[in-house]
């Protein structure tokens, strides 16, 4: 099985984790929700699959290239 890691493009605070480890996701399903210069980003799944590996928390400030998730495929 082929593996896609996911990485936050900016820095900032995770407002929401819209999905957990195991969950199916689908091309552009929101992972979560990242606030950055007072700008919510929603962070889009970029293929088909499933969670594999999830290590987010509401709250959470994370620094651009950070894992966000990976995806099995």
């Amino acid at each position: 099985m082929a593996q896609e890691n996911v990485e936050f493009p900016i820095p900032g605070k995770v407002l929401s984790v819209n999905v957990s480890q195991g969950s199916e996701v689908k091309e552009g399903d929101v992972i979560c929700t990242l606030e950055s210069m007072k700008m919510e980003n929603p962070i889009l799944a970029p293929r088909n699959g499933t969670i594999a590996k999830l290590e987010l928390s509401a709250g959470q400030v994370v620094e651009a290239g950070q894992l966000v998730c990976i995806i099995e495929y």
